[in-house]
């Protein structure tokens, strides 16, 4: 007779408790247990801290937790699977359709496909949409299936061609890989390479929305198959929608790409090449006012400034590890039968500085700083307006110090960091990019140096933060400073990097105290980080209404009439001689006109001239935002735009 305590297991609970449950039971047998409630509500469960499908089977011991739809893991995998079902949803519209990847993304999903006689358009997705909403209505159920026969599984998918199926499943042959089969009733309607996991059935699925289509490389390799990318998102309730809607509308607004084009900002030219900005004038004002905050700053804090090569000899890159490390990022060319390569980084040059004297203890910590223009190889479907680039000038400054005066340097860094960005009213989170799993160079014992001096210098300032593993430069850890924009969106920003490395490499030495010979610490850091996507992400952030000391103009001046014109010729001498930027629209348009195109190039202020004007010497004036401001004299207004601008106000200050 079978003992019944062999048939029983112990499962641990979230709140320390535990629950015997029979052998063979999975997830949702645990879930149904605990409360019929429960069971209703479960999605897929959480066992000794991996997420996993509700009908994966219990062990003795196991620590399970039951994901609802109150799980901050739960839209991901709500999402992940209406990915399944649309992709589902598009081969039954397109029968030639083979499917490639369908990962979730922030705030939604997307799946690649290749259609060979199809290209799709936004006309389509309404109709994706109503095929998903046949299928989700037929309560399919997600199962996974380990795959026990690998070669069987290939030789189908490739009687199927589904060659991208193939070849993933090929890559991680080695990995217990598993499909994915939508069932209806007992009958397997569709199936994926997947590792999961899913929701227990389509009822879940009831609010999504299929939101743009795109091109798309296999692997992003633009030398690969071209593939249709459709994006969509899912939430639990429509107004999350409606409102994750409205945002989108609102970022659209704001995208750097289309204020580029709107305000005259700059350009990307084929005949120039993908990712290579042209600065047109009126950011190019932008760029001069952020440049000299830069320069000005960093004299206050004891940096100078210096210039190095756009190009050098491959030989430095081989000293610094770059063409072991970076070699894919890297351009290359051959001059006088020689390979130089147009520079990915800066710091090496910075380095031969180093090397053209000797230095002694009493002259650290050196503080370089260059406004350095660097070139890396990005995919170009990889690329995206200012934010991703090929071109692009670093912030980029190097410290050379002793040991013991790296974290007093790091904490100076972070203070400037804090004041840049609250500066242009933005928050930010922190992580510390940890050692590469493979590539990088120096001892691991070297690593967790760097590592706990980085943690030190963040817990002294009182600066929260979270680990992000493996993601280190290869030659030392990094703090990596997020932006939070206006609409809560993400952006990296300012990085800190400690390097023992990179000294050792190109053997910098100082005299210690002592009168030995030591290497000094590198620090590599940046505070705009770039100035093409620190720009951009200000173009958004700032919805292309520049605060006025940023702003390409900081005046329209608006004469009423003809014969308001010398009046106004008059006061725009005035603040033309007093240093601010002011365009005198006295073209043959309607004022409604010339106002309403002030207001389209975001101009902070308006000055309108008529005969009341005239007569009293006076400006109307016109506040970006806020519309009639009042009447004032000149000197008056100029003072208090000069104010405005010296404060590097965030808002206008002539109301005040």
């Amino acid at each position: 007779m079978t003992n019944v305590t062999e048939n029983i297991i112990n499962i641990k609970l979230p709140d320390g408790s535990s629950t015997e449950i029979n052998k063979n039971s999975t997830a949702a047998d645990l879930a149904k247990n605990i409360s019929k409630s429960l069971f209703k509500k479960a999605l897929a469960a959480r066992i000794d801290g991996e997420i996993v499908d509700l009908y994966t089977h219990l062990k003795e011991g196991n620590q399970v937790e039951i994901i609802t739809t109150d799980n901050e893991e739960a839209l991901n995998i709500l999402r992940h699977s209406t990915a399944h079902i649309m992709a589902q949803a598009v081969q039954n519209l397109f029968p030639s359709a083979k499917i490639a990847i369908g990962p979730t993304i922030e705030n939604g999903f997307y799946y690649d496909f290749f259609i060979p006689d199809r290209t799709l358009t936004p006309e389509d997705l309404p109709v994706i949409e109503e095929e998903m909403k046949r299928i989700v209505k037929l309560n399919q159920r997600f199962i996974r299936q380990k795959v026990e026969d690998v070669p069987q599984l290939l030789e189908n998918f490739r009687k199927n061609g589904e060659i991208f199926k193939a070849e993933l499943l090929e890559e991680y042959a080695t990995q217990n890989p598993s499909i994915y089969v939508c069932m209806e009733e007992d009958n397997a309607i569709w199936n994926d390479f997947c590792r999961g996991p899913h929701i227990p059935d389509t009822r879940f699925i009831k609010v999504f929305k299929l939101l743009s289509v795109a091109g798309a490389y296999w692997r992003g390799d633009e030398t690969r198959e071209n593939l249709q990318r459709i994006y969509g998102t899912a939430f639990w309730k429509q107004e999350d929608l409606d409102s994750y809607l409205q945002w989108l509308e609102e970022a659209e607004k704001r995208d750097h790409r289309r204020l580029g084009n709107q305000l005259d900002l700059f350009t990307v030219r084929e005949e120039c090449g993908p990712g290579l900005i042209l600065w047109h004038p009126n950011l190019s004002v932008v760029r001069e006012e952020l440049e000299n905050y830069w320069r000005t700053e960093h004299r206050k804090r004891d940096y100078d400034i210096i210039y190095s090569p756009h190009i050098a000899k491959t030989k430095l890159w081989d000293i610094s590890g770059h063409n072991t490390h970076f070699k894919e990022n890297m351009f290359y060319m051959d001059i006088d039968n020689q390979e130089y390569v147009l520079k990915p980084m800066n710091c090496p040059f910075h380095m031969l500085i180093y090397q053209s004297q000797r230095r002694s203890y009493r002259h650290l910590p050196l503080r370089w700083g260059e406004l350095g223009t660097v070139y890396r190889y990005e995919r170009s479907g990889a690329l995206h307006g200012m934010t991703r680039v090929r071109g692009f000038t670093q912030d980029d400054a190097h410290i050379f110090c002793t040991p013991e005066q790296f974290t007093d340097e790091i904490l100076a860094i972070i203070d400037f960091v804090d004041s840049t960005l609250k500066l242009f009213g933005m928050e930010y989170s922190v992580e510390l990019s940890t050692r590469p799993e493979h590539k990088y160079v120096g001892s691991i014992e070297t690593w967790e140096k760097a590592e706990a001096g980085l943690k030190e210098a963040m817990e002294r300032y009182g600066l929260e933060y979270e680990i992000n593993e493996g993601d280190g430069a290869f030659y030392g850890p990094k703090i990596d400073f997020k932006l939070k924009d206006a609409l809560n969106r993400t952006w990296q920003g300012a990085t800190i990097q400690l390097d023992f490395n990179l000294p050792e490499r190109f053997e910098l030495k100082y005299s210690a105290s002592d009168g030995t010979l030591k290497t000094p610490v590198m620090i590599h850091r940046v505070i705009f980080g770039t100035m093409e996507r620190f720009t951009g992400v200000l173009i958004e952030h700032f919805a292309g209404a520049f605060p006025a000391w940023l702003s390409p103009k900081h005046v329209t001046i608006i004469p009423i009439a003809d014969r308001h014109h010398n009046y106004a010729a008059d006061v725009y001498k005035q603040l033309k001689g007093r240093g601010f930027r002011v365009y005198l629209d006295d073209r043959s348009e309607s004022v409604n006109h010339k106002i309403r195109e002030a207001q389209l190039s975001k101009v902070p202020y308006m000055l309108i001239l008529g005969d009341k004007e005239q007569e009293a010497e006076n400006i109307a004036v016109r506040a970006r935002g806020q519309g009639d401001i009042g009447t004032m004299k000149t000197d008056s207004f100029m003072a208090k735009l000069s104010e405005e601008i010296e404060k590097k106000s965030l808002k206008s200050l002539m109301a005040e």
